[in-house]
């Protein structure tokens, strides 16, 4: 399975969108918080994580998805959000703590939730595999062709979650894809100094369920991995775990110094960006280049407005911190 010329525009506009939605997020988060760096400053405050150079992870798997499919993502979460369809006004000024946010300012960027476009997120290592298992299940039971898809790091696959959620899936054969993102760093311990296994794909074997490794950071090879994967579970073949070798462009958070990459890594990654990198094998196959500049100028034109729109509104009420509390 390959994209037609109509799914590859997709998947480059919304590449470019979450990069230039991640290079907007950049100088935001570092106000107020410099020349001495203090994460609680700033009108962005806390951690953030970019998901800089694994953009093709999520376009490849959701350019199947529907707004009625489930999927949760990880704390680096963007190039998900935006892939799965979240509403990036609402999204951006959640970011900013404001009032008109997806939760109303509360849950930042870590805890974003579209009800929607059925996404969220967490900032606990594995938390989303569970009630993705969950979500598949429930469309089973109401008898639809709806699937879940749970994206997690690599070094979530270490995490007693990992291994319950693909037992309780295989063994009650749900709609659930499972989607390990391995940018080979664990924070800042190396996949090889942490994981028994080089391929976390080969543990889908203890569980009955394929096991897909997509090297090179892909988008198109993905998209074919993903498409075989979410359209056997749509006619109830069961779960699957993809396993995706991508690239982490920055550090594991911003102002993370990053000491413990070996020398010369990072420039080797961003030689091998991928988003330049499908442009480029888009012309060659044909595509009109001045289609794909006027992506580009669409995807940068809507982060701006979303940045324009969080800005301006409202931070919420102090009262407002009462409600939605459940005691």
């Amino acid at each position: 399975m390959q994209p037609d010329a109509r799914q590859r525009l997709w998947m480059y506009r919304t590449m470019v969108k979450s990069r230039c939605y991640e290079d907007a997020i950049k100088p935001a988060y570092l106000e107020g918080k410099q020349p001495l760096f203090n994460m609680a400053k700033g009108p962005i405050p806390g951690e953030m994580h970019l998901s800089s150079g694994q953009e093709p992870c999520a376009v490849g798997v959701c350019a199947h998805l529907r707004a009625d499919d489930a999927v949760t993502a990880t704390h680096r979460p963007h190039h998900v959000a935006i892939a799965k369809g979240v509403n990036l006004d609402a999204m951006t000024a959640e970011i900013f703590g404001k009032r008109h946010g997806l939760s109303g300012g509360r849950g930042g960027h870590m805890h974003l939730f579209d009800p929607e476009v059925n996404f969220c997120c967490s900032g606990i290592i594995a938390q989303g595999m569970g009630p993705a298992v969950g979500a598949a299940l429930a469309a089973r039971l109401r008898g639809r062709d709806g699937v879940a898809v749970s994206f997690i790091g690599e070094g979530a696959a270490n995490q007693g979650a990992f291994h319950e959620s693909l037992n309780l899936a295989a063994l009650w054969q749900v709609p659930a894809v499972f989607v390990i993102e391995d940018n080979a760093w664990g924070i800042s311990v190396a996949k090889n100094a942490s994981t028994a296994v080089q391929r976390n794909a080969e543990r889908a074997a203890a569980y009955g369920m394929p096991g897909v490794f997509v090297p090179g950071n892909d988008a198109d090879a993905i998209f074919a991995a993903a498409g075989e994967a979410i359209a056997r579970a749509r006619r109830g073949g069961g779960p699957t775990l993809i396993e995706i070798e991508t690239d982490r462009l920055e550090g594991h958070f911003m102002g993370d110094g990053e000491q413990y990459r070996p020398s010369g890594e990072l420039e080797r990654l961003r030689a091998r960006d991928p988003i330049p990198a499908y442009r480029e094998r888009l012309v060659a196959a044909g595509h009109d280049a001045g289609a794909l500049d006027r992506a580009e100028d669409e995807a940068r034109a809507e982060v701006e407005r979303a940045f324009a729109f969080a800005r301006k509104d409202d931070y919420p009420e102090a009262a407002d911190a009462l409600t939605a509390v459940f005691a």
